[in-house]
């Protein structure tokens, strides 16, 4: 390849890297540990500490909506609760709006699903940095951008890719260790980082791609088509006739069964969709979990009246659009393959978040003026941008577990509490990067991560300490898996912390990151 091309690529890759870097930092990290999201809503409230409603069982809430909502029994949804600690809530079109509520809310139904819900939010940051309908569109020319940069890193490491992939060189020269770590981490999660570009992109501009080729190439049918190619819900009308509902229980037993005889191993059912409740012709569908298969989500649609089974879209019977779009979510959020799955998509996921930072570390290194102490302005704004919003990140949402776990022990609603400290927290390590030394800034917001990263984990662990003496359920050990990992993500960053503050002391005194008195 000639040195004119490799040139080319790599002035693609770096500011391809560069302009989508700092967003997918958020949403890698956020990624991670979104997912383990069941995991962390469990975490904030366990079993012994179970959430408003917990106790009241599905028939009853579905009795309680279609009393106090009657214009709500044409359509609606039930989730499920995803353990016996929280509750199943139902939502509901209302005058073009969407309402939400457990069986206790109904009179005065909320308008976001999991306001106050941890797990929830922090899929938020993952999905749209927390900014609706803007934020999904902005990460989804971001997933384009980090497709180029893939493309164009790849082909620029293509020719040394086998002598180079394993070649991590220790040494003085940590610029030279930074490019073996993010070339090497690059390279051998190449695969994944394709799926989270293409998924990435897919579900964030699915909309507006859907506009475009309305417009340009169908004529105007393509709504009409896509709705008809991906709906599960048949078409039915409601006959006027009143007719008992079989007892949600039993349709979630008869849709298991069902999925099972299907070829599925595992039928986990979290939503039910009801339409025309309590007519003749009413019809239910049971979504459900399947575990080691990419098409994770199946559903099984039956008559409310009777059982009887209507379609089936899980298993042998999955078609094609519907095993295309199941096996991309399952790709995008490693639910295919239980807990090892989990864990490699959660290490993937913070190795991405180390690929974005280390990235960011080469381009301020290769345009440092070898022998001066003043460094070009560019140089020093890119520094404190990546401690300000890489670190910010990671301090905010530690703050987010926080300020839940605070709330939820003075027993106040978490939402508002969780939001303020993440974008406090993260706006203030952006202020706090620009007036303070870089070298310094860095070294303390690492420290401040660690500490309150750990401070949470230890916390809760302390507090939980009776109910871990008690029972064990897989439930507690989802708490005690959410603390731990807490504790050895606080670790981590304090051993970041360690290494940043020597290499300020004993590092090369003209870097950005040498303190001042090394100078």
């Amino acid at each position: 390849m000639k040195a004119s091309t490799i040139r080319t690529y790599q002035t693609v890759h770096t500011w391809t890297g560069l302009l989508a870097g700092f967003a997918l930092f958020v949403a890698f990290y956020a990624g991670a540990l979104t997912v383990f999201h069941n995991d962390i809503a469990t975490w904030q409230n366990p079993p012994w500490r179970g959430a408003a409603d917990a106790e009241v069982p599905v028939h009853a809430l579905i009795e309680r909506l279609v009393a106090t909502q009657p214009a709500a029994k044409d359509d609606f949804g039930i989730v499920l609760p995803i353990d016996a600690s929280h509750a199943a809530y139902a939502f509901w079109q209302d005058k073009n709006d969407e309402r939400f509520a457990t069986a206790s809310q109904l009179h005065e139904p909320r308008t976001e699903a999991g306001a106050s819900e941890l797990a929830d939010f922090i899929y938020a940051v993952h999905d749209s940095l927390g900014l609706p309908v803007i934020g999904l569109y902005l990460m989804g020319i971001v997933s384009l951008l980090y497709g180029l940069a893939l493309v164009s890193g790849f082909v620029m490491h293509l020719p040394q890719l086998v002598s180079s992939l394993f070649a991590i060189r220790a040494g003085r020269n940590l610029k030279r260790l930074w490019q073996d770590a993010h070339n090497a981490i690059g390279v051998i999660s190449l695969p994944f980082h394709i799926i989270f570009s293409i998924t990435g992109a897919l579900f964030c501009l699915l909309g507006l791609t859907l506009a475009t080729l309305n417009t340009v190439a169908f004529d105007g049918k393509l709504y009409s088509a896509f709705a008809q190619a991906t709906q599960t819900t048949p078409a039915v009308t409601a006959s006027g006739t009143p007719a008992a509902m079989l007892a949600p229980e039993a349709l979630i037993e008869r849709a298991r069964a069902t999925a099972l005889s299907l070829g599925v191993t595992t039928f986990e059912p979290d939503y039910l969709h009801f339409v025309h409740y309590g007519d003749y012709n009413a019809v239910a569908e049971v979504r459900g979990l399947s575990q080691h298969t990419l098409g994770t989500f199946g559903t099984i649609v039956l008559s409310a009246r009777d059982g009887r089974v209507l379609r089936t879209f899980a298993g042998d019977a999955y078609s094609l659009n519907g095993i295309s779009y199941a096996a991309l979510y399952g790709l995008h959020f490693g639910s295919f393959g239980g807990r090892t799955v989990q864990w490699l998509y959660f290490i993937l996921g913070l190795a991405g978040a180390f690929l974005f930072y280390s990235g960011n570390l080469l381009w301020i290194e290769s345009r440092r003026k070898r022998r001066h102490l003043d460094q070009p302005r560019r140089t020093r704004v890119m520094a404190r941008a990546t401690i300000g919003v890489f670190l910010g990140t990671c301090l905010g949402i530690s703050g987010a577990f926080a300020a839940t776990w605070l709330a939820v022990r003075l027993g106040a609603d978490a939402g508002m509490p969780q939001r303020v400290a993440c974008y406090g927290l993260f706006l203030a390590a952006c202020a706090y990067a620009c007036i303070r030394p870089i070298a310094k800034a860095t070294v303390e917001l690492l420290m401040a991560t660690a500490v309150l990263t750990m401070l949470v984990a230890v916390a809760d662990l302390i507090g939980n300490a009776s109910a871990f003496a008690q029972a064990w359920t897989p439930l507690s050990g989802r708490v005690l898996g959410v603390d731990l990992a807490g504790i050895a993500l606080g670790i981590l960053f304090a051993c970041f912390a360690r290494a940043t503050a020597r290499r300020a002391r004993t590092g090369n005194a003209h870097s950005v990151w040498a303190l001042p008195a090394a100078s």
